[in-house]
This record gives C-alpha cells, sequence and structure tokens, in this order.
C-alpha cells in the first residue's frame, strides 16, 4: 500500500516541480524512477530497491507479467489521447516544411540512426531499427515546456510546435508497425507465415480501429450514451478495443488504438473536447506512474551497459549529426535563415511516447528471449535524458547566440473579436504589428479569419493560451470583451505571461457611470464602455490619422477628441514608424514633430 500510494504521491510532486521549473514533466520523473530503483540498491541497508515493480519474476508489486499488462494498457490510453490530437486539416495545413520535417526528417534519422546502433553496439539489424523507430518522436509535451520560457518568431515557434504534435502519433504508429514487422519474422528473413502474420496485424488494427471510431461517433451523436457517461465510456471502450484486437490477431492493440484516436480526433464530435481533456487528465496520472515504475525497474546492470564511450558516440551522432542533417535537408528552399534552421536543428528533445514504448517493446523482447533485447530500454531512456537535459538547459543560450531570440515582445492579444476589435485588429494588422484574437464565438472568429486576421476559438478560463508557444512573442495584452468580468479575469490571469510590456481593459458600465477620473487604468478612454465603443465603431468604420506639430497639439488634440462623444483615441505612431498603445505611454515619452495620433470617430479639425 505504502509503494502504490508513493509512486501516486511522487508522481504528481514530479509533475508540479516540472510545472514550476517550466520543465518537461518526463525529466524529473524518471530522475525519481532511476533513484527509488536501480540507485538506491547502492544506499540501502540490504541492497535492494526501494520501489521494485517486478523481483524474481514472481514477487514485487507486480509480479509474472502483471507489469507488463499494465504497461500494455497505460500505453493504449496514451496513443489514443496522442491520436485524437492529430487532424488532417492541420497536417495539411502546416506548409511543407513541417511535413518535410515529419517524413524526410524523420526517414533520415530512421535509417541514420539504425546504422549508426547496428555498427556502433554491434546489435542486430532488428533491434537497431527498432531503437531508431523509437527516437524519432519528439512530442508536444517536451517541446512545450522549453520553448514556452523563450520568445521566438512565431515561425521558429510554429515549425518546433507543429512537428512535435503531428509527429508524435505518426511516430508511434511507425514504431509499432516496425516491432509487428521485426516481431513476426526470423530476422530479416521473413517467411510467407511471418508476412500473413503481419498482414494480419495491419488488417485488424486498423478495420477495427476504424470500426471502434465510427462506432463510439454514432454512440455520442445518437444520445446512446448520456453525458456524465462519456467520459468514462470512451475510457472502457479504447481499453475494449485493445484488448479484442489482441484477441484477433496478437500484438494489434496498439495499432488499433491509435487507428481509432486518428479517425475520431477528425470527426466531428460532440463532447470531443471533453473526451480528450479527461483523456489528458488520466494521461497525466498514467505517465507520472508509469515512469517511475519503468525507472524504477530497470537494474543497475541495465545502466552499466550504457557506461562506455560508444554511448556517448550514438548520443552524438543522434544529435549533433543527424538531427541537424533532417532539418536541414527538410528546410531547403523554406525562407527560414540559416540561424532559424540551426536552432531548430538544436531542439529536438525525445519524449513520452519514445520512452513509454521503447519500454513495452524492451519488457516483451525480453520476455521472448530476443538478443539484445535488454539495450532498448536503456538505449533509449539515454536519448530522452540527454536531449531533454540538453535542451532544457541551453536552448534559451542557444538562441540568443543564433540571434533568433526576441529582445522585445511587440505583439499583441485581444480578448474579444468583435467588430471593434477586428477594426483595430486589422489595422495594425496593416501596419505590421502582429495581432492576435481570442474569442470563444465562433461567428466572431470566422469573420476575423475572412479579413485575414490571426483568430483563435477558444475559452479565456481554461489553460489552453499558456500551452501555446507560438504567443510567444507576444507582449500586450487588450481585454476588449463585452464581458467586464471576463476583461477582469483575463487581465488577472495572463497579464503576467502576456502583458509584458502592458495589460489593458476597456471600462466597464459601471465603472464609466460612477465617472471615474483615470483614463490611464484604461485602455482608449475613460468614458466609453463596450456599448459606446461598438455604436462609434458602427457609424465610423474606419481608423482617422492626424499629424501632430509638439506636444501641445497632441494634447489638444487629445482633449478635443474625448471631449467628442463619438471620438475615441486609439494610438500613437512615432516617427520610426512603431505604433505605441497610448494607455502604455509614460509621462516621459517625447512627442515629436511628425508623429501621427489615430483615432476611430467624427473628423477633428
Amino acid at each position: 500500500m505504502l509503494e502504490l500510494a508513493g509512486i501516486i504521491i511522487l508522481g504528481i510532486i514530479a509533475q508540479w516541480v516540472a510545472w514550476k521549473l517550466k520543465l518537461p514533466a518526463i525529466l524529473p520523473l524518471i530522475l525519481i524512477g532511476l533513484f527509488v530503483g536501480p540507485v538506491s540498491t547502492l544506499i540501502s541497508a540490504d541492497g535492494t530497491k526501494w520501489l521494485e515493480p517486478v523481483w524474481n519474476g514472481t514477487e514485487g508489486l507486480f509480479p509474472g507479467e502483471r507489469l507488463f499488462n499494465f504497461v500494455s494498457l497505460a500505453i493504449s490510453i496514451i496513443l489514443f489521447e496522442g491520436g485524437l490530437t492529430l487532424k488532417r486539416s492541420e497536417v495539411l495545413n502546416v506548409g511543407s516544411v513541417i511535413l518535410k520535417l515529419i517524413t524526410i526528417g524523420s526517414t533520415i534519422t530512421f535509417f541514420g540512426a539504425g546504422l549508426a546502433t547496428h555498427f556502433i553496439f554491434n546489435l542486430s539489424w532488428e533491434i537497431s531499427f527498432l531503437f531508431s523507430a523509437l527516437i524519432i518522436v519528439t512530442g508536444p509535451t517536451v517541446i512545450g515546456p522549453i520553448l514556452r520560457n523563450i520568445p521566438l518568431k512565431k515561425d521558429v515557434s510554429a515549425v518546433l510546435k507543429w512537428e512535435g504534435i503531428l509527429i508524435d502519433p505518426i511516430g508511434a504508429l511507425v514504431a509499432v508497425l516496425i516491432f509487428e514487422f521485426i516481431r513476426v519474422g526470423e530476422g530479416f528473413n521473413y517467411t510467407n507465415e511471418a508476412l500473413i502474420e503481419f498482414g494480419k496485424i495491419v488488417i485488424v488494427g486498423f478495420s477495427i480501429g476504424f470500426a471502434a471510431a465510427y462506432a463510439l461517433y454514432y454512440s455520442i451523436k445518437n444520445k446512446l450514451i448520456p453525458h456524465y457517461l462519456l467520459n468514462v465510456a470512451s475510457l472502457a471502450m479504447v481499453l475494449a478495443v485493445f484488448v479484442l484486437a489482441d484477441l484477433f490477431a496478437h500484438e494489434s492493440g496498439l495499432l488499433t488504438v491509435v487507428i481509432m484516436g486518428m479517425v475520431l480526433g477528425n470527426m466531428k464530435v460532440d463532447g470531443l473536447k471533453e473526451i480528450l481533456y479527461f483523456k489528458e487528465s488520466l494521461s497525466v496520472l498514467l505517465v507520472s506512474i508509469l515512469f517511475i515504475l519503468l525507472a524504477a525497474n530497470m537494474n543497475i546492470d541495465d545502466m552499466l551497459l550504457l557506461y562506455r564511450w560508444e554511448t556517448l558516440l550514438l548520443f552524438g551522432i543522434v544529435v549533433f549529426v543527424l538531427r541537424p542533417l533532417a532539418v536541414f535537408v527538410s528546410t531547403t528552399h523554406s525562407g527560414l535563415s540559416f540561424n532559424e534552421k540551426l536552432f531548430i536543428s538544436w531542439v529536438g528533445p525525445r519524449g513520452i511516447v519514445a520512452a513509454g514504448i521503447a519500454s513495452l517493446f524492451g519488457l516483451k523482447l525480453a520476455m521472448q528471449g530476443e538478443p539484445g533485447a535488454e539495450y532498448i530500454t536503456p538505449l533509449v531512456f539515454m536519448i530522452v535524458l540527454g536531449t531533454v537535459l540538453l535542451n532544457a538547459t541551453t536552448a534559451r543560450l542557444f538562441a540568443k547566440l543564433t540571434g533568433v531570440f526576441l529582445k522585445s515582445s511587440d505583439g499583441i492579444i485581444m480578448i474579444g473579436a468583435s467588430n471593434f476589435a477586428r477594426l483595430i485588429a486589422d489595422y495594425l494588422k496593416e501596419n505590421g504589428r502582429r495581432v492576435v484574437l481570442i474569442d470563444n464565438n465562433a461567428e466572431n472568429i470566422e469573420r476575423a479569419k475572412l479579413l485575414g486576421l490571426e483568430a483563435l476559438e477558444g475559452n479565456v478560463y481554461s489553460d489552453e493560451l499558456l500551452e501555446d508557444v507560438e504567443l510567444n512573442d507576444i507582449g500586450y495584452l487588450l481585454a476588449l470583451s463585452g464581458s467586464s468580468s471576463l476583461n477582469e479575469y483575463a487581465i488577472a490571469k495572463f497579464s503576467a505571461i502576456f502583458g509584458e510590456n502592458g495589460a489593458f481593459r476597456i471600462v466597464s458600465t459601471d465603472e464609466m457611470s460612477e465617472g471615474t477620473q483615470e483614463p490611464k487604468s484604461y485602455l482608449f478612454t475613460h468614458k466609453d464602455d463596450y456599448i459606446n465603443l461598438s455604436e462609434v465603431v458602427r457609424d465610423f468604420p474606419f481608423v482617422n490619422e492626424v499629424i501632430i506639430n509638439s506636444r501641445d497639439h497632441y494634447n489638444r488634440l487629445l482633449k478635443e477628441i474625448n471631449d467628442e462623444l463619438h471620438a475615441i483615441p486609439l494610438f500613437l505612431k512615432d516617427n520610426t514608424g512603431f505604433i505605441h498603445i497610448i494607455s502604455s505611454l509614460p509621462k516621459t515619452f517625447e512627442i515629436e514633430k511628425g508623429n501621427t495620433l489615430m483615432y476611430i470617430g467624427k473628423t477633428i479639425v
């Protein structure tokens, strides 16, 4: 009981430490697992592990094949959740660079790492290429925390973000297929029987995966599952499909759940977000337990397998040769600069899918007595820990050395995508500023996108925005929604993240009626709430510009605009062409002749 409770407690503590230090959770999880597992034998009084998942095959927390069964079920849920995140539209829209990275780049890594492992460690071709298949995966759970604390150009962040998201389920699928292809054959001399067995696995995996996805889809669509059972019913179905597929074709379960997740994720399913959120929460718990168990299950002898110079050579080839080669080949004629390609080459941490599947496959092959199978788990863990440690400690410095680190965050995020917000965003975009609109109203978002604006349909009360590494160049937060409580909440929650240079909101109706005289506390004007602003834009749907002659002229214009019922001051453009939000200007800001004042409303003479 103590050990079971301890695993969960240590796992959640590791997750919290990772969140606090902005590190990938897999790093503290594996380190804790190694400490309470193989490392603890060096300091315990009787030389035993503090946590022993399996001992002498028949003792421990998970005796016999129970650890193997638990890992299989846990990985199936994690892979299903990963499959849900792969959207066909996203694959088609991410651009050629990312598509090349997950195809050409992965192929380079696969063959290069396989060859290197075979000749450096003298392992069989089967084990070498299984290892190489496992390390092509770079997941969002490891890249996200590293990039979230580094302000980068949007293109660079987007490439790394989407590579991680898309390669996760695709890489898992490739690894599963290669494992099954190797498992059913005798070396690379495959018999007709082995090929037929592999074909059965593929056919069963795809057919049951598709059928299960459609069955769950129609069950949800036709209200056959009550809302309160939706999450647990989908979980039960994933486990049922995994076991059922395995009965029809041994070891086809993982392929089946990946296919099921991919198919379901590309359907318009009511409640899909709820299922995904539930699976994400469950995945956090499973990952926390899983990696402490897997790391603890390793022995000192397993770790000593890597205590040789060949380990450093393999790590160096994977990280410093194959990754740059894959990136530079994939980004040819992409428009990315040499330094941007260099930074992308540097950031390639392996993640949860690689380590989890490696451990599962290592267990399976070891139980089958496959020569060299004992190398799979420690080799993959070495790549995972090494790349995560390297990138977590050096990515920020390397970004500065290569010049891709943004010294100032000038992007603007707007909460609310109403007509008023769209007009301002469109004007700022035309003047070279990056603006991102956030709204939970799908119609507002669609209208914004028709104008060519960046717009995200999202809930401000969730943590989705905090996870988006593509918003790292945002430095201004403008809360423009029609809900004063939402505006206040957005300022309180996101000002520290997105309001580096200023976080402002429009005045509420109550504040306006009270006649507040603190215009610097609010955005644009202290006498116009959302309703008034909307009415002004309805009557004057354009932005006026006035050239300023002096500070006195600027002050006079501001007074006239503020006194006019149908005019709203917006921005000030300096003589370098940079647009300043008036509310963010310090009192010492120098107003120069030639500056431009922008406002909405009646023309001021």
